[in-house]
């Protein structure tokens, strides 16, 4: 491609509402454009590389006996109804109506849509296992878009869905596309983790994996052990119990009220006791699908949600108001605490461990001191109800410790069971004649999320350095001057030959200074950049690598044999 001739325009300064960094060199270097907020256009060097990512997709998918169609985005919302998650998506589900006032949704998933056309086309135990897949625009109606491609409104995804006879089939299908995935994302270069993970608004009857490449920027927490392979995702972290509670013989002091006019926060009460937090109990309200709970843990440990949820199995949670909490006599709201509480109440372990503490006494302006939760709290619900930390144990070996990391999810798989073919009737009828429920699984990987989680792990204050296997070019062919007609000779003949060998070259063939060449060159971030200037009439060329700006004067006439090593390398 002559780069005289492409559709590219770099920025010299960054947008100020771009604040990843792949978000704003992406627009810097012209492979995106925003029309919308969370909406982008890809210009040509964003689609080559969204392209490359495809490929290496379709190739793993297809070595993994994954067949490729192409489904509607237009979904009829009385399949959302039909599978009970038309309220569970809630605004996040774009809705729109046709002129028959029929009501459709643009899909930011396809469950529905796969498990009906297979419930119409596969009636018989001869034709499962079979997994299907696409690659395919979807749709979520973010509250904030941000991070450019990271958290977008629109965005390209690759979804695949596996139907099993039984769970022993649809374990080999997950972990089949588990393989596939760690291929995948080796291939793209990625540095990623595999961790355990919750399944959210998708659902599912089984063990569930994220792929996480790890960035500072990612939204998402990585618990990972120092010891051993465990890694979650934060809201699936576990706590590793080392004693269900502390067994140190100490003479316990009675519970006592403290006056402690208008103090409610925990910070209030370690700067007015001059305690720690860990010394106190932290009691917070919830409406769990319309009933009122209560969930302590320790004053220094946050609550996770998504535990208390799964405990109670449960679909819906909120932090409880004020209006909620008004028919309760025993709640003063600001000095709530587990003491007496006629009520289902949450026992964190970590408070369990605990010989006493601090803790709202129920009573306006007072808190309990010397609360032994052994003593003087109901322990009916005791679990893990709290995030991990830095330096908990690990929960799955005895020497490990977790560690907390960034990351960006850019891969999801799930067992889902019969959780959709129950809902949508997908049945087979096996050796026996005996119609059985399908056993699913789903497969999902952000393919233009991919881009973003790229230009995070591979750039420098310069620009991009893209890998070789999603590089939109292989070769920036830079002649310095185009109006020195002995390099435009050489240029073009050395373009020639290289395209001839099958290497992706890009030509700045612009009249421009050869700074402004060099900085775009940065910018873009193709991976091998051949610079023809004054040597050229003795047949010499200045040969840059991207990433580790080594160069190294070559012969014109060892270019293409030198750059056809490097490709092969690579593979």
């Amino acid at each position: 491609m002559r780069q005289n001739k492409l559709l590219l325009t770099t920025l010299r300064e960054s947008p100020g509402d771009a604040e990843a960094m792949s978000h704003q060199l992406m627009l810097r270097a012209g492979f995106i454009r925003q029309l919308a907020a969370g909406v982008y256009t890809y210009l040509p060097l964003g689609r080559r590389v969204l392209r490359k990512v495809e490929q290496i997709v379709r190739e793993e998918m297809d070595l993994a006996h994954a067949q490729e169609i192409l489904m509607p985005t237009l979904q009829p919302t009385e399949l959302w109804k039909e599978s009970g998650r038309y309220d569970v998506y809630g605004p996040e589900l774009m809705r729109l109506y046709d002129r028959h006032d029929r009501e459709f949704a643009l899909g930011p998933t396809h469950e529905e849509v796969i498990t009906t056309l297979v419930h119409n086309e596969i009636n018989s135990y001869r034709k499962l296992p079979i997994t299907l897949y696409q690659i395919q625009t979807k749709f979520r109606d973010e509250r904030r878009p941000r991070y450019g491609l990271l958290r977008g409104r629109e965005f390209l995804m690759k979804d695949a869905y596996s139907f099993d006879v039984d769970w022993n089939g649809l374990d080999q299908s997950y972990w089949s596309m588990f393989k596939a995935y760690q291929r995948i994302f080796a291939r793209c270069g990625i540095n990623f983790r595999a961790v355990e993970a919750d399944a959210g608004a998708i659902g599912g009857e089984g063990e569930t994996h994220e792929f996480m490449a790890l960035a500072d920027i990612g939204e998402d927490t990585i618990a990972a052990c120092t010891s051993c392979d465990y890694a979650a995702n934060l809201e699936k972290a576990e706590v590793g119990i080392r004693s269900e509670k502390n067994e140190e013989n100490i003479k316990l002091d009675q519970i006592a009220k403290l006056y402690t006019p208008n103090i409610r926060t925990i910070d209030e009460l370690v700067e007015s006791l001059q305690i720690l937090p860990s010394e106190i109990m932290k009691t917070v309200m919830f409406i769990v699908d319309n009933q009122v709970v209560a969930v302590v843990v320790r004053g220094d440990h946050e609550i996770n949600e998504i535990k208390v949820l799964n405990y109670l199995g449960a679909k819906n949670i909120t932090i409880a108001n004020s209006e909620a909490l008004e028919g309760i006599s025993s709640i003063a709201v600001g000095f709530i605490g587990p003491y007496g509480l006629d009520l289902p109440v949450l026992v964190d372990h970590s408070v369990v461990q605990m010989n006493s503490g601090i803790a709202g006494a129920n009573e306006f302006d007072y808190h309990y001191q010397n609360l032994n939760p052994q003593r003087d709290i109901n322990l009916e619900h005791v679990g893990d109800f709290r995030n991990v930390t830095e330096q908990d144990s690990c929960p799955r070996c005895s020497e490990g410790i977790i560690n907390l990391h960034s990351g960006i999810e850019i891969g999801h798989v799930f067992k889902l069971g019969t959780k959709y073919s129950d809902k949508l009737g997908a049945k087979f009828l096996d050796s026996s004649g005996i119609a059985q429920t399908m056993i699913m699984g789903c497969y999902g990987i952000g393919v233009s999320r991919v881009l973003s989680a790229i230009v995070e792990q591979n750039h420098d204050e310069n620009g991009i350095h893209w890998p070789l296997s999603l590089a939109p070019f292989h070769v920036h062919l830079l002649p310095i001057s185009v109006k020195d007609d002995l390099q435009i000779q050489v240029a073009n003949e050395l373009y020639e030959r290289l395209i001839s060998h099958g290497i992706e070259v890009l030509m700045d063939d612009r009249d421009e200074r050869a700074g402004v060449k060099f900085k775009d060159s940065d910018l873009i971030g193709i991976p091998y950049r051949i610079i023809i200037g004054k040597d050229a009439g003795e047949g010499n060329i200045e040969f840059v690598n991207r990433r580790s700006q080594a160069k190294e004067m070559m012969h014109i006439q060892d270019v293409v044999e030198h750059v056809s090593v490097l490709l092969k390398n690579s593979h």
